[in-house]
């Protein structure tokens, strides 16, 4: 991450790095009413991948009026034990900083497993991701009329 702030002279809602998708991920999230970031807890946050998103999607809206404002955003994550918690939080932060709707579930958006195929088996997890998918619904049908 170069941490230019070039978004903040070009408001042309691009980063001014062009040489990865970021630009492609900013387009469809400005386009979307409805954002869900899912990340594997690694080392108790999210992965480096989407803390270089957050950090440079969250720049470029912020630069340009805050492109993301009022859209429903949810964070969804994936542990094998610990760290979940300041994952979600992370995800959750950008959406809070861009002034995006946060919408809940019967407990934190979160699947626990380790080998593939496990988090599949966490039911109360699925169960949680599922009930915030049914709220996200109502909610984005709600504000959309």
């Amino acid at each position: 991450m170069q941490g230019c702030l070039k978004c903040f002279e070009n408001k042309d809602k691009q980063c001014a790095v062009k040489k990865d998708n970021l630009n492609e991920y900013m387009e469809k999230m400005i386009e979307a009413d409805g954002i869900i970031l899912g990340s594997p807890t690694y080392f108790g946050s999210v992965s480096a991948e989407m803390k270089m998103l957050i950090d440079r999607i969250g720049l470029v809206s912020r630069a340009n009026g805050y492109l993301l404002k009022r859209k429903v955003g949810a964070a969804v994550i994936a542990a094998r034990r610990g760290g979940a918690v300041d994952a979600f939080n992370t995800i959750n932060h950008l959406f809070a900083l861009q002034q995006m709707i946060i919408p809940c579930s019967i407990y934190w958006n979160f699947a626990y497993g380790f080998e593939k195929g496990a988090v599949e088996k966490d039911e109360e997890g699925i169960l949680t991701v599922k009930t915030l998918g049914e709220n996200m619904a109502w909610l984005l049908k709600k504000i959309n009329g």
